[in-house]
């Protein structure tokens, strides 16, 4: 939504808004958190974890039926065999990240996949060695990008380049991204940075990073954690070598749940790379014969190494039943007019005391906005989440509000707008 398409910034325009919304009926799909009184917290932390949706306690509740009632057969009978389960949510998953479902698998969880397509795709030499990320990306990719470099016998001190935002300024220009590859790119083995920034919630061009990346002879991969089910991405056509992401915030599949995993079509038939094998990861064809040479199954699924938990399964079926229902193109459409009337009425309090650092470009963001406030502490967090609202808070003074278009209103959007008003007087 265009700043000048907002006719007034009152709450019966969006009430007016939310009248209007195609996608309304969605939020009674979802259970709200409530408060001491009673009634529901306005929810803005889809970035942190996704609401649960209302019917996944059926969904579960079905693997858990079967478990009871046919113990291991459940493996091959009934009407939805666990063997097979799987299938269903890759079709899906790989919709979301513009993949083909060879390209995609769900297992594990985030920072152990990220390790694993590392032990395949991070293969430094002597002259090409260095890992390109960006300065404040999530700690745990820090975590696992020093570990990797160190492993290899290298000093994260030399090998690891950061792409840090010029003086002045909180997100770092697309230009400046391709100038280090540029200049450095013959000695970077990898490239592996944020689909969205976790901090400041900038989308990075992706398909341009890749491409340049890629004509520097670099591997190309990206964390996706906070992209996925929430901007438009094309892993496939872009080129992308490999992605993983969680699927417990945007995709809802509750906490700790599943991972997905990209691995793109031009290795899905690549036995030459190395990997940290297991048995689901061999070719499904002759997995039960209990071959001792491990043949890896086409595509993403030979990075699995074991089978997965079903209730988390369940729990990302749920949610993929959801997503089957809308495209992309609906999601960001309400996304785009949420977000843009978040920014909109905050920037209508005029407080100089307020600096949005998210991109203002909705094509460089997704629905989070990250609101700085001057001057103030932990404290006015508390009093907003006194009031009623759920956001999340990163040190030292940034508010991370993610209005999501599954589940959020702009009444819920207008509200918090006036909350912060009010609590900004005070503070």
């Amino acid at each position: 939504m265009l700043h000048q398409e907002i006719k007034d910034n009152t709450l019966d325009y969006a009430l007016q808004l939310d009248k209007e919304d195609a996608l309304k009926a969605y939020r009674e799909r979802f259970y709200f958190p409530l408060q001491e009184n009673g009634n529901p917290y306005i929810y803005f932390c889809g970035n942190s974890l996704g609401l649960q949706p209302k019917h996944t306690r059926n969904v579960m509740e079905e693997v858990i039926t079967a478990w009871e009632k046919r113990a291991v057969e459940g493996h091959f009978k009934g009407d939805n065999p666990w063997m097979f389960y799987h299938e269903y949510i890759v079709q899906q998953m790989a919709k979301i990240v513009g993949a083909k479902p060879i390209e995609v698998t769900v297992m594990n969880t985030l920072t152990t996949n990220l390790h694993l397509l590392m032990v395949s795709f991070y293969r430094p030499s002597a002259k090409r060695y260095k890992i390109l990320m960006e300065s404040d990306a999530f700690p745990s990719d820090r975590y696992a990008l020093v570990s990797q470099i160190k492993f290899h016998g290298y000093d994260p001190k030399d090998a690891l380049l950061e792409l840090k935002p010029r003086t002045g300024e909180t997100i770092i220009r697309t230009e400046d991204i391709l100038t280090v590859l540029e200049q450095q790119g013959n000695e970077i083995a990898l490239v592996l940075i944020g689909g969205i920034n976790y901090y400041t919630g900038q989308l990075f061009d992706i398909k341009t990073i890749t491409q340049k990346g890629h004509e520097k002879g670099c591997v190309v991969g990206f964390d996706l954690a906070h992209a996925a089910g929430n901007v438009n991405l094309n892993l496939h056509d872009d080129q992308v070598d490999f992605a993983a992401w969680c699927s417990y915030k945007y995709l809802n599949s509750g906490p700790g749940s599943l991972s997905g995993c990209f691995v793109h079509e031009r290795f899905a038939h690549d036995k030459s790379l190395p990997r940290f094998a297991g048995w689901w990861g061999h070719n499904p064809e002759t997995r039960f014969l209990m071959p001792n040479t491990f043949d890896p199954a086409p595509g993403a699924e030979g990075w699995v190494n074991s089978n997965a938990p079903m209730l988390s399964l369940a729990a990302i079926k749920a949610s993929m039943q959801i997503f089957e229902e809308l495209s992309m193109k609906q999601l960001l459409n309400k996304s785009h007019q949420l977000t843009g009337y978040l920014e909109h009425l905050i920037l209508q309090l005029k407080n100089e005391r307020i600096e949005i650092i998210t991109p203002s470009n909705p094509q460089e963001r997704g629905c989070q906005l990250s609101i700085r406030v001057k001057g103030s502490g932990k404290a006015l967090f508390h009093k907003i989440h006194s009031r009623g609202v759920i956001g999340d808070w990163r040190e030292p003074d940034v508010i991370r509000i993610s209005p999501t278009p599954l589940y959020n209103s702009f009444a819920d959007v207008w509200k918090f707008v006036q909350i912060l008003k009010d609590c900004l007087l005070e503070d």
